[in-house]
């Protein structure tokens, strides 16, 4: 195993803690405009996904302090439409899945073969993100259509 560069490192990790923190603020936003026969289920789900946010959040800020740096107090970008139905609230959510995703990518790029606590923090991170793409991606889909809504980025 190598050295690693932190600051790059601790860099990613708080621009990771910023879009983890802001996805508790938008999938809780998200839970209070859902109205409906399926509001229940959607709540819910919407609720898990900010608990689970939440979650990822103080992993990464746990790795940040580990590393001996500040965590970021910044909320990350805050995707809005004010289109308020289920589609656009789970447009934008597939929208945030990807940007996760790549964050998570960028990390792992930085710290292969070089710390292998934070490899497989990142390659975890990686797979729960992905499939979270993927359930997103599954919900906005038409029932019976089997073909993804959105391509799969490499």
């Amino acid at each position: 195993m190598g050295e690693f560069d932190k600051d790059p490192v601790v860099a990613v990790l708080n621009r990771i803690l910023e879009s983890e923190l802001a996805g508790v603020v938008r999938y809780t936003h998200y839970s209070f405009l859902v109205f409906g026969f399926g509001r229940i289920p959607i709540v819910s789900w919407l609720r898990e996904q900010a608990d689970e946010s939440l979650m990822h959040a103080r992993q990464v800020g746990e790795w940040v302090t580990t590393l001996g740096a500040y965590p970021s107090l910044t909320i990350g970008p805050l995707l809005d439409s004010h289109k308020h139905d289920i589609g656009a609230i789970l447009r934008e959510s597939l929208e945030a899945e990807r940007a996760a995703l790549q964050l998570y990518r960028d990390l792992l790029a930085l710290v292969t073969n070089r710390s292998v606590a934070l490899e497989e923090f990142a390659r975890r991170m990686i797979g729960v993100e992905e499939l979270h793409h993927a359930e997103v991606d599954k919900m906005l889909r038409k029932p019976g259509d089997v073909s993804a809504f959105a391509p799969q980025s490499p």
